[in-house]
């Protein structure tokens, strides 16, 4: 008996609607921590023949890392909630505030340029 041809080609699917609720922004937040860990690790216990190779190897895992970094904030900024004892904790030590203040985590890019360049004439 022959097949016929339709019904061995893979039907194509639709992308699910991504998630932007508090709970894959908490998925977020562990993989975030997950990434965190394997820096730290490698770090302390990472052994390499050289620096170049322990440099790339932490290049890596950054460039992994950075996309979901920027997801999880952009998440918050958006007004997704999030359970603090859920942050990673990189995000725990970059919002070191005072407990009576408000709780924000906000999105920051860096200038390429130097610091002395980006103060007001003013200031100087």
């Amino acid at each position: 008996m022959k097949r016929s041809a339709a019904l061995t080609k893979p039907v194509p699917r639709e992308k699910p609607a991504s998630r932007n609720d508090k709970y894959f922004l908490r998925d977020l937040h562990q993989e975030i921590d997950f990434y965190d860990r394997k820096l730290a690790y490698l770090d302390q216990f990472g052994e390499f023949a050289t620096a170049a190779e322990r440099e790339l190897a932490e290049k890596g895992l950054r460039a992994k890392r950075a996309p979901l970094e920027k997801a999880a904030l952009e998440l918050r900024a958006s007004g997704v909630e999030f359970e603090e004892k859920d942050l990673p904790r990189s995000f725990r030590s970059m919002n070191q505030e005072p407990d009576s203040a408000p709780r924000t985590l906000s999105l920051v890019k860096k200038s390429k340029r130097p610091a002395a360049a980006t103060q007001p004439a003013a200031d100087r």
